[in-house]
């Protein structure tokens, strides 16, 4: 698994400046910020908040498990997403889909902070939840492709994994966004004023957030890579049969890959909050403080992981890091049996750091896997089917698995599972071939005629 990686030639340089360069990095770091803080303050207030004001008939462990049920619904809407806007980004282009999917998820957030409870319109209020759920996960699904595609493509294609870390900054420091809101808003404000209306605060900002998103998403043009696609008549006409029909290892590889991190992040970042106050007693401001930490810190940890993968072989700095997360699941809870918030702090933020480890080359790695004109697609899919069985339903697999054998071993084993096929996925896949991107860059610098009569 540790081949050198294939290398472009010295001179090989992006036919664009570095500044939009710069754009491009900032437009898909903030925009996927957007999009994902929309989403993780979901995922917080499916945890703490709707199993109490949607599911308030149920049990405390029922309407968790109910609650993390409309949470994997946004996990398994990813795949509409990446069928729909995977493909429209290798036939209209990248910057197009992106407008879109960072409407749709706004939209759907800001009407969830205006959702009646249970109380207030009775089951019509987690229908109409699931729903907006649902968008939400479309538009993510949408999302993810296109914003990893319009970093990297820009970017010099040797540093592929530092330029393409900025979409997967972008779920840290949304979660870094919601989680914030959310202990401010909790330690503000009473615990009956909180279920009352300050968790809607939370959602409802996302207006504002969106519509910085948009005016840096609608300032940028498409990728050099697209433009020479388009100027060498070679966009896909049936990418997604073309996909599935030539590129069916690439794809296994791209999604196994993804279960580990998704499984991890899932532990460290949702789950972690009900187990943290349910059953070892913490207050939900010390569980979501250490969160807060651990996000944090990903926000530098994701992009050195990523220009280190530039140097050292991808597929080698990603299988350390998968390793090293199936050791921590048994040591993690372990030491949280001593109830300690500063080992809390800890145990979070050394979880998350062996998850940048692989979110952080993750994105380069699924793009690596794929021709350039089936990237979007091939990407999209990959993430957004990977997703169903990874992060989707980590949550509700968690607290099954705790509620049915009283027992933190079980979720452990459940996330080396999970690593392992990680493991599967980096065995399958290949190492970088920036030749096939300096052909499409050189193609598109090259005179109109001379591309037509090639």
């Amino acid at each position: 698994m540790a081949t050198p990686q294939a290398m472009a030639p010295v001179d090989a340089k992006p036919p664009v400046a570095r500044k939009d360069m710069y754009k491009a990095f900032a437009a898909s770091l903030t925009g996927t910020a957007l999009e994902f803080y929309d989403f993780a303050v979901y995922s917080a207030a499916a945890a703490i908040v709707f199993p109490l004001i949607f599911f308030p008939a149920a049990d405390p462990v029922t309407g968790t498990l109910l609650a993390f049920s409309t949470y994997a619904v946004g996990y398994i809407s990813r795949p509409v997403g990446g069928i729909i806007f995977g493909r429209l980004g290798d036939e209209i282009g990248r910057k197009k889909i992106l407008v879109i999917t960072l409407m749709l998820i706004g939209v759907a957030t800001f009407l969830i902070g205006l959702l009646p409870t249970y109380d207030n319109i009775g089951v019509i209020a987690p229908a109409i939840l699931v729903f907006l759920r649902f968008a939400q996960g479309v538009g993510v699904g949408g999302e993810w492709g296109g914003a990893v595609l319009l970093s990297s493509e820009f970017g010099d294609p040797n540093k592929r994994g530092f330029w393409a870390s900025a979409a997967q900054i972008g779920p840290p420091a949304g979660n870094l966004m919601a989680n914030g809101a959310l202990a401010v808003l909790t330690l503000s404000l009473s615990e009956e004023d909180f279920l009352s209306f300050g968790w809607r605060i939370a959602f409802l900002i996302s207006a504002l957030l969106v519509a910085f998103g948009l005016w840096i998403r609608l300032k940028l043009e498409d990728t050099p890579i697209f433009k020479a696609m388009e100027a060498r008549g070679d966009k896909p006409k049936a990418p997604i049969r073309e996909v599935l029909a030539t590129q069916r290892r690439p794809l296994i590889a791209a999604m196994l890959s993804r279960i580990g991190p998704d499984v991890l992040y899932a532990m460290c970042t949702v789950f972690t909050l009900t187990y943290g106050i349910q059953e070892l007693g913490f207050d939900r401001g010390q569980v979501l403080v250490a969160v807060l930490i651990g996000s944090a810190l990903q926000i530098f940890t994701m992009p050195l992981a990523g220009a280190i993968s530039d140097r050292i072989n991808r597929r080698l700095v990603y299988g350390i890091a998968a390793v090293g997360a199936a050791v921590w699941a048994y040591l993690f809870f372990i030491v949280l049996e001593g109830r300690s918030p500063v080992m809390l702090v800890v145990g979070i933020v050394l979880g998350l750091l062996c998850h940048s480890f692989m979110y952080g080359p993750q994105a380069a790695f699924v793009v690596e896997q794929f021709s350039p004109r089936l990237r979007s697609t091939g990407s999209s899919l990959a993430y957004t089917f990977a997703g169903i069985i990874g992060g989707a339903i980590a949550p509700f697999m968690f607290t099954l698995l705790l509620s049915t054998y009283d027992s933190w071993v079980p979720v452990a084993i459940y996330l080396s599972v999970a690593c392992l096929l990680t493991l599967v996925g980096l065995a399958l896949g290949r190492d970088s071939n920036v030749a096939e991107d300096e052909e499409y860059l050189q193609a598109g610098q090259a005179p109109a005629e001379l591309v037509e009569s090639k």
